[in-house]
């Protein structure tokens, strides 16, 4: 025996060596490898193999990349951004979005429970234990325990932003000999699991190093990161669905406490704006910018020309925006990136893949919406309702027209067949959705066929984009993709550059405090910090114009400014276009309550059914109406269900209501 487990752990210890020598593959992406020793004891034998078994407990957190195909959670599918045109096990997330699922199907669909249920329990055995470890230093020490106290707040962010309120599991490393009456717990409230994730993210903070610099791999977390989490959770926390929530006044624990409480603490908005604070005041971060080059578009003449953040002067908005996305930049040079995961462009589960399908025989499966589209203003920051005599959105009877001329800036090249509602649009628009003759470079395929790059792609009845005879049901509904993770030279015929998903940006922590600021009544003053926060509307303000200068596009208007409601919806607009069809929409319409207003929407698009010499009517809104669009919003979908399994193994579980 002792032979055999000194062969597996140098089958282990090799493994190490391939897990830290794959930044290629990235930290979060690890797939599949040796870590768990027949002896725990072994674990701790030496610095080696202890740092096999932390990466072990790593490769639990999801590939948070995959959006769509063989995805790892549901949210992004069932957004209201967009719908897949295949309702089936890859793509399972439509079965949510269409109320198919029932926790028997939880079983088998992104059952994540007891994998991060695993990962807090190894995170647990290693700061129990990790003082046996031979020959660590102080400083090795202390980046292990910041990396465990991380993935324990990590994984019950994960649980709760999935499962709804969790149970928390002790301290110590369970004994496995217990009876499994003493190893059922039940879930604790939804405001424990929020302090307990805080709890270990603040001992994250103060372990881990407070540069991406200083780390061995990019992908691993950092300082930055831990307080990233704390941002994001207590805003979730402070908002409608979480605070004072009276839908679930009768869901409650058998001690009688609600899960969700049911007393709204304004204080929250407090603690979340103190926790976005303490990123921006600690200097490390600040949005991605490019230098304005001669190729770069004119800005409208409303946008302060000041040097950046000032206003949009110096930079070129389009690939400030977009180079994050498509690996253009290293993450290592980009200061926005607080925490990333690396894609793997070229499987079949990346954003590129399922966006590129038109390019490549298949007529692209991943459908936006129509509102998304309209979400998006006008380059002078004008809503497309109410827009300027300048850069004016052409009405119901010129909304097909061609724009005349092809227009080239950045990388952008936008074809002269385009019709005129998609002209003059804010950069981020170009940067993320593709439209009937969008026109895709792909630059990097060098065979001879000519359909493969310098592509215009249409979503008439008989483009190119349109489905073929092989493929029937493969092709696009609405005559919108998405095309954020797309770089210009990209073709999976030919090469794809690497690419890195970033999990947490500065952007976001700029519309946390600009949103937690503005719901803040009165003043907050954060004893363990020492920060005192406000509702003041110049900083919330800046915070704002910061994302929109990067953009383009003009600051706050006095309009917006006017009342707690107004800068309300102008951070919500914000929000759903800067961080389009990257995974947060939905949990964003679910803290506000908005989602049963937003899925009992009809599902809009561009009349596909038409051909290419039926212009006006290829371009006339239409209600799309099939199988695939039938959603509605029901009660129990604030929260996916616990799978069955899960409820028969611990007795003391409750369902989640309506399920």
């Amino acid at each position: 025996m002792k032979k055999i487990t000194n062969i597996f752990l140098g089958i282990c210890f090799m493994a190490s060596f391939f897990i830290l020598d794959s930044c290629k593959k990235g930290y979060l992406n690890v797939d599949e490898y040796l870590y768990d020793f027949t002896s725990l004891d072994s674990v701790f034998a030496d610095q080696d193999k202890l740092l096999t078994y932390i990466n072990g407990i790593a490769s639990y957190l999801p590939n948070e990349d995959r959006l769509w195909t063989n995805a790892w959670a549901p949210f992004q599918i069932a957004s209201d951004e967009n719908f897949i045109s295949w309702n089936d096990d890859r793509h399972a997330g439509m079965k949510f979005l269409l109320g198919e699922i029932t926790p028997y199907l939880a079983n088998s669909y992104y059952n994540n429970y007891g994998t991060w249920y695993k990962g807090i329990r190894k995170a647990n055995t290693v700061i129990a234990r990790i003082d046996e470890t031979k020959n660590i230093s102080t400083s090795t020490k202390r980046e292990y325990l910041g990396e465990m106290y991380f993935f324990r707040g990590y994984f019950m962010y994960l649980l709760i932003q999935q499962y709804g309120p969790a149970v928390i599991p002790p301290d110590e490393v369970l004994d496995i000999d217990a009876t499994g009456e003493e190893l059922s717990l039940e879930r604790n409230t939804y405001d424990e699991c929020v302090n307990y994730i805080i709890e270990n993210m603040e001992l994250a903070s103060s372990y881990l190093p407070n540069t991406k610099d200083a780390l061995s791999d990019i992908y691993r977390p950092t300082s930055g990161a831990a307080l990233a989490v704390m941002s994001r959770v207590l805003l979730v926390a402070a908002s409608p669905m979480y605070n004072g929530n009276p839908s679930y006044s009768t869901w409650k624990r058998t001690d009688g406490t609600n899960f969700i409480n049911q007393t709204n603490d304004n204080t929250k908005w407090g603690k979340a704006a103190v926790a976005a604070k303490r990123i921006i005041q600690n200097g490390q971060y600040e949005l991605y910018t490019y230098p304005r080059s001669t190729d770069t578009e004119a800005l409208a003449s409303n946008v302060p020309t000041d040097q950046y953040p000032n206003g949009a002067g110096g930079i070129d908005p389009y690939r400030s925006y977009k180079y994050s996305f498509i690996g253009e930049v290293p993450a290592t040079s980009n200061s926005e990136i607080i925490w990333c995961t690396n894609q793997s462009p070229t499987t079949t589960d990346s954003p590129l893949w399922i966006s590129s399908l038109a390019l490549h025989g298949g007529g692209n499966g991943l459908n936006i919406t129509q509102d998304l589209v309209d979400a998006y203003k006008m380059k002078d920051g004008r809503d497309i309702n109410n827009s300027s005599t300048e850069y004016p959105y052409p009405g119901a009877n010129d909304v097909y027209q061609t724009i005349g001329s092809t227009k080239v800036h950045s990388d952008v090249q936008i074809a002269s067949n385009a019709a005129r509602m998609y002209d003059n649009r804010e950069p981020r628009f170009y940067a993320t959705i593709g439209f009937c003759h969008s026109y895709f470079k792909g630059t990097t395929y060098t065979g001879s066929e000519t359909t493969y790059k310098n592509v215009e792609i249409t979503y008439y009845s008989n483009g190119n984009g349109a489905p073929t005879t092989n493929y029937p049901n493969d092709y696009n509904h609405t005559g919108y993709t998405c095309i954020k993770y797309n770089h210009h030279t990209d073709n999976l015929r030919g090469s794809a550059l690497s690419k890195v998903f970033p999990i947490f940006r500065y952007a976001e922590i700029l519309l946390n405090y600009a949103e937690a600021l503005n719901e803040l009544n009165g003043t907050y003053f954060d004893e363990s910090t020492g920060i005192t926060v406000q509702r003041d509307l110049e900083e919330i303000a800046n915070a704002v114009n910061r994302v929109r200068y990067r953009a383009g596009l003009p600051g706050m208007s006095s309009e917006e400014l006017t009342s707690q409601s107004s800068v309300r919806e102008a951070i919500k607009r914000e929000r759903k276009v800067e961080f389009a069809l990257e995974g947060r929409r939905y949990h964003d319409l679910r803290r506000w309550l908005d989602a049963p207003d937003a899925f009992g929407t009809p599902i809009v698009g561009m009349n596909i059914k038409a051909s290419s010499s039926q212009r006006s009517s290829f371009y006339t809104r239409t209600i799309i109406n099939n199988v695939l669009t039938d959603r509605e919003w029901a009660f129990k979908l604030y929260f996916w269900p616990l799978p069955k399994n899960v409820l028969d193994k611990n007795s003391k579980l409750v369902q989640n209501p309506s399920w």
